[in-house]
């Protein structure tokens, strides 16, 4: 049995997937995953996965090509090629599989069932409805497990990724906590000052600090790792990325793909967590985890990319000793 999983988001939400990829690969004799371009490294990261597709589409992303520019044709022309025998979309809880399922049936694929809440017509053989508030990790084993695609014996549904390099050479010797200060949207992200702060408030407390970011990232971590911390800016691929947060004591991290990757390689996490999402959907999965921000504040559940409170209330209210309090929770949970 051929089988095509579908996540079209970004690098995170195609870690959140890897559960459900594998709970596939165990009853399919090859699986291929279609993602965006955004979750193109985090798909070549998974285990389970033997084909990776890329494509954007016109309705996914903050910038999603036109229609008559996303290559449609050439997409259905691929699959159609290959004859998959079915086909699992994964989505987050406000998308619809939909348009993804008509692109699939428009290709032949034979079996196609995602979680929907719209009336699917002729384009899903198996219509899942998730249960409230299930972690999206959690949402998308739901709905693979209702297609028959249960994980194997000993598999423990958590993240995983494929082994990751040694990165000692570029961390040097010894332990250290990892801050990430970016976010892919800002109403996610923590102030560089107070991320500088907790920086030089974590090398205080006699912590050896990492600060990691993008390339366009390089400014920031220079910023904010200053004089007392290793700054990885630019420098970590999501392979090499891995292997620095499998080695750390703790990632610090706002609600960002790399904050899935520590859990995916079972790092606990200090979550600087902006509730424009919900923090039961979203946060660190299956690891120690302390999330920080406040989840009743007024952007809770707006999903902006911008904060729309002045003053950013939710994050920039968390002071940067909170944060090394919850270091130092984690590491002596977890010792």
């Amino acid at each position: 049995m051929r089988a095509l999983v579908t996540r079209l988001d970004s690098f995170g939400d195609v870690l959140l997937a890897g559960p459900a990829v594998r709970a596939v690969a165990a009853h399919a004799s090859s699986v291929t995953l279609l993602c965006g371009p955004l979750g193109e490294p985090a798909a070549r990261l998974l285990p389970g996965v033997d084909e990776v597709i890329v494509w954007e589409a016109p309705w996914e992303g903050v910038r999603p090509p036109a229609v008559e520019d996303a290559g449609i044709g050439v997409l259905v022309s691929r699959l159609r090629e290959t004859v998959f025998d079915t086909a699992l979309i994964l989505t987050s809880f406000h998308q619809s599989p939909l348009p993804t399922a008509l692109l699939l049936r428009m290709a032949g694929v034979r079996r196609i069932g995602a979680d929907s809440v719209d009336h699917p017509g002729t384009l899903l053989d198996v219509r899942h409805q998730r249960l409230p508030d299930r972690h999206e990790a959690e949402a998308a084993l739901d709905t693979a497990g209702a297609m028959g695609f249960v994980p194997p014996q000993g598999d423990d549904r958590r993240l995983r990724v494929l082994p990751s390099p040694d990165t000692t050479p570029l961390t040097g010797n010894g332990p250290y906590v990892v801050l990430h200060p970016g976010a892919s949207a800002p109403a996610r992200a923590w102030s560089p000052e107070r991320c500088a702060d907790a920086v030089r408030r974590l090398a205080d407390a006699g912590h050896r600090v990492v600060v990691t970011g993008g390339p366009d990232e390089r400014e920031l971590t220079r910023r904010v790792g200053g004089d007392v911390a290793l700054d990885l800016g630019g420098r970590t691929e999501p392979r090499v990325l891995a292997g620095v947060l499998r080695n750390a004591d703790v990632l610090v991290s706002g609600n960002t793909g790399p904050a899935h990757l520590a859990a995916a390689v079972g790092t606990p996490v200090v979550s600087l967590f902006s509730p424009v999402v919900p923090a039961d959907r979203w946060g660190p999965y299956g690891v120690p985890a302390v999330v920080l921000g406040d989840q009743a504040a007024p952007c809770a559940g707006s999903r902006a990319r911008h904060c729309p409170v002045p003053g950013h209330p939710c994050l920039d209210g968390v002071a940067p000793r909170d944060v090394v309090l919850a270091v130092h929770k984690l590491i002596e949970e977890t010792a």
